[in-house]
């Protein structure tokens, strides 16, 4: 039985959110009192931006224009037709710079430009963040530089040629498990001693307020083109079940945004479970995790028995995260998502899955959300919707991820007689 969320201000849109950044007891802004300055400057450059006619405007053409949206609705018929219901895909992947993380660059992009920044830093894991900054960075003529975990450049070598090509320099962070939260901390560190010129491009709806409502509000745009999708394609004012995986929060976010006060609407965040719990090697944050504070956030965190934030694991550079938002955190305390969990194995497999039977393939975030398809009992009628994400340089790299006989392993599977 899920609550009902209890929505603060209409400032905040459609965030269950109060002027502190609290989403019930966790969010919030814990952070040294050097980065306050940076977030108040943000949060008010934010709110006036967001009250701009012309910045929003502009931030809609290039969503049109330069990024091609809207991104199609596409009912995944064979997909549909082996687990007896009806499945779309949000097709993110079809955005300019192939994955989501284009919506929140362009429009963080804008705004670094509206506060007179002259230069852009970032984190990034998958690389696809990373790829989307340097692209605006491009378009907008700042200067960009890209945190990213040593462990997460060597895997995903494609994306951080990407970036290179479009004018980025790429910063290998050593420190940790040399993943997303290394890039992550790395980044507010560089922030917090150079703000005059520098604006933080955050990728993902986690860290200190405002960071994770202004995530939330520029990837919107997706579950706002389902609303205008959805009834012509099906006949229904909303779907039945939306599905997204969790780690970063970006996508899923965005794509929970417009149903938040929907009941009706049963909203899945899928973890990643990395080589099962048992071996301790996941990034299941919301199954297992504390409530802990967080890269300046109070939000639901991997924890040791002395209650310090421990190295999370997922063959997901993305998912490779030892917490989750503080939005995402709140929805789950309040029982208004519900929680599953895919391990590694049954990630690649619902990613060969969908480029067997729709040709489609897709990133590995997003295949730990289409891995929850086979947990999951849906009636004839239902609609779900799952965020189908992918870029070049993830699906490059699914066959490097695996040892010789599980690739044969996959390479042999048919999923049509």
């Amino acid at each position: 039985m899920t609550k009902k969320i209890t929505f603060q201000s209409t400032n905040h849109g459609k965030l269950p959110i109060d002027h502190n950044g609290f989403y019930g007891q966790f969010g919030g802004c814990f952070v040294p009192e050097r980065l306050k300055p940076n977030l108040i400057e943000l949060e008010e450059a934010f709110y006036n931006a967001l009250a701009d006619h012309t910045f929003i405007s502009q931030y809609i053409r290039l969503l049109k224009e330069y990024s091609g949206r809207p991104t199609p609705l596409y009912r995944a018929e064979n997909l549909s037709r082996l687990y007896g219901t009806n499945i779309y895909l949000k097709r993110e992947d079809l955005n300019h710079t192939g994955a989501h993380k284009i919506n929140n660059a362009i429009g963080m992009a804008l705004l670094a430009k509206r506060m007179g920044k002259k230069r852009i830093i970032a984190e990034t894991g998958a690389g696809q963040h990373g790829v989307a900054t340097a692209t605006v960075c491009a378009l907008t003529g700042l200067d960009c530089t890209v945190y990213m975990g040593a462990t997460d450049v060597e895997r995903q070598r494609s994306n951080v040629e990407r970036m290179t090509m479009l004018g980025a320099e790429v910063v290998s962070v050593i420190s940790g498990n040399g993943t997303l939260q290394d890039a992550v901390e790395a980044a507010m560190t560089e922030w917090m001693n150079r703000k005059d010129d520098t604006f933080y491009m955050i990728g993902s709806a986690v860290g200190p307020h405002p960071f994770p409502e202004i995530v939330a509000r520029f990837q919107s745009v997706i579950s706002k083109e389902i609303c205008d999708q959805i009834y012509p394609l099906t006949g229904k004012q909303a779907p039945d079940y939306v599905i997204a995986c969790v780690g970063d929060e970006s996508n899923a976010s965005g794509a929970f945004y417009h149903y938040l006060d929907n009941q009706n609407v049963k909203l899945i965040a899928v973890e990643a479970a990395g080589q099962v719990i048992e071996s301790g090697k996941h990034a299941l944050s919301i199954c297992t995790g504390k409530e802990t504070i967080l890269h300046g956030a109070r939000t639901l965190s991997i924890t040791d028995s002395q209650g310090n934030v421990t190295e999370p694991y997922s063959i997901s550079a993305g998912l490779d995260y030892p917490g989750v938002g503080p939005l995402i955190a709140y929805l789950a305390s309040e029982k208004r998502i519900q929680c599953l969990w895919a391990t590694d194995n049954e990630a690649v497999e619902a990613a060969f899955l969908l480029a067997r039977t729709e040709g489609i393939i897709p990133a590995m975030e997003s295949s730990h959300a289409l891995a929850a398809l086979s947990k999951m009992n849906f009636m004839s009628d239902d609609i779900v919707r799952c965020l189908s994400i992918g870029t070049w340089g993830q699906r490059s790299g699914y066959f490097s991820l695996l040892q010789p006989q599980t690739r044969h392993h996959y390479c042999q599977i048919k999923f049509f007689d």
